[in-house]
């Protein structure tokens, strides 16, 4: 198993954001997480990539058990993980190259991070990522003239030169129109396969979920509620999972009061 979680629970304050949550992946597995906004998925890929500590239970990932690990320990797991964020994370004054070789940050000494702000180290390799996702060339461009679905691409290209073990995404199309997503998670699907990295991604789009992943998990109020293939996936199984909560029942107002009879008393 990538990853595994047993029994997990995160609380921040009052809210549980997970609740004693069981899941696990295989090396090479392609999995869409799914659910409604406050279901706990970003929580689920904050968890893997240890930006987020569990309140109990054990988070083990790429064979490393990360619940009360020291942080020379997360830092070794979190260089074989790349993370694809729904708002891209991206220095928009900062020419493309140097947005992709913040994939290698955790590699290179503060020295060498510096000097390359100066003079972009290891062009060729961050051209070829660039190259890619089809961005080879905007290498010296800068981000911020880049359309929203290349922004994108150009934070799959981070990921590549980080060449991570696991890829987690989060909402990673929540800020694209529906054919740029399409485009996105294709190539996430794409890029994944030919390294041999394991992809995780929580999505919105149920009918995203169902192309090229191979298990679609549907999570609501911090709790697995199904775990099946994407041609398993049915209506009734989403519909449940999105269904608004029932709005508490008010009775309603009865008659008022008749029209005056002239009586007196």
């Amino acid at each position: 198993m990538l990853v595994e979680l047993r029994g997990v629970t995160v609380r921040y304050g009052g809210l549980t954001a997970v609740d004693d949550l069981d899941l696990t992946v295989e090396s090479g597995q392609h999995v869409a997480v799914i659910g409604p906004s406050g279901a706990g998925k970003s929580t689920i890929i904050r968890l893997l990539n240890a930006t987020v500590a569990p309140t109990s239970g054990s988070v083990r990932v790429l064979d490393a058990e990360l619940a009360g690990a020291s942080a020379r320990a997360l830092r070794a797991v979190q260089r074989r993980i790349g993370t694809v964020h729904q708002q891209f994370h991206l220095v928009g004054e900062l020419q493309v190259v140097h947005n992709v070789n913040a994939g290698r940050l955790a590699e290179w000494s503060l020295w060498r991070s510096l000097t390359s702000l100066l003079r972009p180290r290891d062009v060729p390799t961050a051209r070829a990522a660039l190259d890619r996702v089809g961005l080879a060339d905007r290498t010296t461009q800068r981000t911020s003239t880049l359309s929203g679905g290349e922004q994108q691409r150009v934070a799959i290209a981070r990921v590549l030169v980080q060449r991570p073990a696991l890829v987690l995404a989060d909402e990673p199309v929540a800020s694209l129109d529906p054919a740029r997503g399409a485009e996105i998670v294709a190539l996430l699907h794409e890029v994944c396969r030919e390294s041999g990295a394991t992809l995780l991604s929580s999505l919105h789009d149920v009918e995203l979920a169902r192309r090229g992943f191979d298990r679609v998990i549907g999570v609501r109020e911090g709790r697995v509620r199904f775990d099946t293939a994407p041609d398993r996936l049915t209506t009734t199984m989403t519909d449940a999972l999105y269904e608004l909560a029932p709005t508490p029942h008010r009775p309603e107002p009865g008659p008022g009061p008749g029209p005056p009879t002239g009586r007196r008393c």
